[in-house]
């Protein structure tokens, strides 16, 4: 109950036991106590008026000696107050509730069939625990979606953005189509498995819910992705222009060895970027890195190949072999993305966000959870 008051979910207890066991119980397990919280009996519930009824409804925290038809009510002007409702319930009189909440939790063992049917997940042990973990594993799959979302969107307008300049200006694109290839299908598969598969933390309890109505791309994505999308351009394009004198190449293969070193550069810098999208609003990107062996062994799979690639994929990938000073050059600019990531959390974001009306979906318990 602690955990879930910390993650900003307000738990209530409705109960057909009477008053004096309810209170008793929700004292026991944190849900009432002297400070906050207000325990009714469902007749009084029942007898408010709409007004009434949702000026009281913040306060009340258990209600006593309620019928199934006051919990139906409770959950319904919950809903039309614009809480995100869970409902927990184990018998055919909870049906109703059930059904009506956003989420509807029914217990796997001592569940009705009825209730089962009329819920969207089963509780197999009947633990109360298991919402957190709920909601712990729902909101871990938002912000991975989020994360890949963000790694995707700094690779595309990156490549985008670099091959369309180029073209105006040179009227040739430094990338090519089986390059690009190789960045959009392979590449970018393997982040998103490396991304999903970043496992829950007991820190995404301890801070509050968002709300269902929030833009999907928030002003911490944004931020990031300009970053790094930018510093990418940047770089990419002074090398696609300015390569040759920069990095003093020579010879009839001078321009073939400068566009590898652009596409192998842009590569490892999304590489060393997706660990950026590992925590987006974390200062130390490293935290619990090892611990994720699959993402680790992503990324080494992810730069053996491009290694592979670049040495010995030449003609396929339209490629040169590059001495390894220019594999030190391509390796510099990737690692700037780490540096420049830090130095961007410290940029002040507005509190409206940057972006309406790309919303998330309605989430399991969201905005101020019941």
């Amino acid at each position: 109950v602690k955990i879930c008051r910390d993650a900003g979910i307000k738990v209530r207890m409705v109960t057909g036991d009477n008053i004096f066991t309810a209170k008793a119980i929700a004292i026991e397990c944190g849900i009432l106590d002297d400070e906050r919280g207000l325990a009714i009996e469902g007749p009084t519930f029942r007898r408010y008026s709409d007004e009434e009824r949702k000026a009281k409804l913040k306060d009340i925290m258990v209600m006593a000696r309620s019928s199934p038809s006051d919990k139906l009510l409770m959950v319904k002007t919950l809903r039309e107050m614009g809480h995100v409702v869970a409902v927990t319930g184990d018998g055919t009189n909870d049906a109703l509730a059930l059904h009506e909440a956003n989420v509807g939790l029914a217990m796997g063992i001592q569940g009705t069939e009825v209730a089962k049917d009329s819920s969207d997940i089963i509780i197999l042990d009947d633990n109360f625990a298991s919402v957190v973990k709920v909601v712990r594993w729902g909101r871990s799959v938002y912000a991975n979606i989020q994360k890949f979302i963000q790694f995707q969107l700094t690779v595309n307008v990156a490549a985008l953005t670099i091959n369309f300049v180029a073209a105006i200006v040179t009227g040739d694109v430094p990338l090519t189509a089986v390059q690009l290839l190789w960045v959009n299908l392979i590449m970018d598969t393997l982040g998103a498995l490396a991304l999903a598969t970043e496992p829950p933390t007991d820190e995404l309890l301890e801070k509050p819910p968002g709300r269902h109505t929030d833009p999907l791309v928030t002003n911490v994505m944004i931020r990031n992705l300009l970053l790094q999308a930018i510093y990418q351009v940047t770089v990419l394009l002074t090398l696609q222009f300015r390569g040759k004198e920069l990095l003093r190449l020579k010879g009839n293969d001078a321009s073939d060895v400068n566009n590898t070193v652009i596409f192998n550069a842009f590569v490892l810098c999304q590489v060393f970027n997706e660990v950026n999208a590992r925590n987006p609003e974390k200062v130390n990107i490293f935290k619990g890195l090892l611990k994720n062996r699959l993402f680790v062994g992503i990324i080494v799979s992810t730069v053996v190949l491009q290694v592979v690639i670049v040495e010995f994929l030449n003609k396929f990938a339209s490629t040169v072999k590059l001495t390894w000073e220019l594999w030190l050059v391509s390796i510099g600019i990737g690692f700037v993305s780490w540096p420049l990531a830090f130095l961007g959390k410290f940029i002040p974001l507005p509190q409206k966000p940057l972006l309406l009306g790309i919303h998330r979906f309605k989430p399991c318990c969201g905005d101020d959870e019941t």
